[in-house]
């Protein structure tokens, strides 16, 4: 069998090397996004995907657009009998969804038809769900919209963020692909359609989205937190800079907001990190980055004095 693998993040890697670790099949070609420049220095940098496959010595195709004619008859060329995808980060074209005999199928990291889009860990963790995981799926012309061929559950933990579920999830994908790749090339799969009734989208996270709203409940803020760590991450307004912050405690119920105390109001600054008014509850910062500095411990930031009780956060007047 002749695979081509599409893929392009850390997430992708492992199930690039399942296909590799299986019998029978020959993987002919990666496709992944073009090398990107990165960092302040901008430099030119390969994806994850690509310093995979020329650790194994596969070729490697990087179409800036996967739907131009040549971009296609490269791939097809390659007579690959399957496609295998894993957040490649291009929609393929029904010209590419045609060519393989057996499909091209998707390793989708949420339990489809909820989250599909760009960001399905990011919205699982920012939703506060206790459970997420990974569909295997044929792909279709829409968004994440093919019929399903295998699901796994993976539990969110409360000392979870979208940085340690994407390397559960990039796991339990390539776990999963393992499992399936027998049933599916003796075509013994039967998939289920998905209801397009219950599906939730999760399109790529806006700059918008980042911004602490301190009117909101102290758990959803956590949620958020959690959700942008370790990237792009949360921020509030202080001074009329960006204020990053990357880690807070869970909302414990005991602490409770003053009467009449303002949203975004520090409410204690110590050695127990930084504690904030909500909009219900109280969120306790743990660690947080000044604009222009790196990032630090709240307690440590707390001695400078800089973030005082009273101190009001997320305008740009503070």
């Amino acid at each position: 069998m002749r695979v081509i693998f599409m893929g392009t993040p850390d997430f992708a890697v492992p199930s690039l090397q399942t296909l590799l670790n299986a019998k029978n099949l020959e993987v002919v070609a990666v496709v992944t996004q073009p090398d990107r420049p990165v960092g302040r220095k901008r430099v030119l940098t390969p994806t994850p995907v690509k310093v995979g496959a020329e650790k194994h010595s596969l070729p490697v195709l990087q179409p800036e657009r996967l739907r131009r004619p040549e971009s296609v008859e490269a791939i097809r060329a390659l007579q690959p009998d399957l496609i295998v995808t894993a957040a490649y980060g291009q929609i393929l074209p029904k010209s590419v969804l045609d060519l393989p005999r057996l499909g091209c199928i998707n390793i989708h990291a949420s339990l489809l038809p909820k989250y599909r889009g760009g960001a399905p860990i990011h919205y699982a963790v920012m939703n506060g769900d206790d459970v997420t995981g990974v569909t295997i799926m044929y792909m279709a012309e829409g968004l994440d919209t093919g019929d399903m061929i295998s699901k796994i559950e993976v539990p969110i933990e409360d000392s979870d963020t979208t940085g340690t579920m994407f390397d559960k999830l990039s796991l339990a994908g390539a776990k999963l692909l393992e499992e399936t790749l027998p049933d599916l090339l003796a075509g013994r799969v039967q998939p289920v359609p998905q209801n397009d009734a219950e599906a939730v989208y999760s399109p790529n996270i806006s700059r918008e989205q980042e911004r602490i709203d301190w009117s909101k409940p102290a758990e959803q803020l956590w949620n958020l937190v959690r959700a942008l760590h370790p990237r792009p991450g949360a921020y509030t307004l202080w001074n009329g800079e960006v204020l990053k912050i990357w880690t807070c405690a869970k909302p414990a119920e005991s602490e409770q907001v003053p009467d009449g105390v303002q949203p975004g109001t520090v409410l204690e600054a110590g050695e127990r990190g930084i504690a904030v008014a909500a909009g219900q509850g109280v969120l306790r910062i743990t660690e947080l980055q000044p604009a222009g500095k790196k990032a630090m411990d709240a307690a440590a930031f707390a001695r400078s004095g800089q973030l005082a009780p009273g101190t009001v956060l997320g305008t740009s007047g503070d």
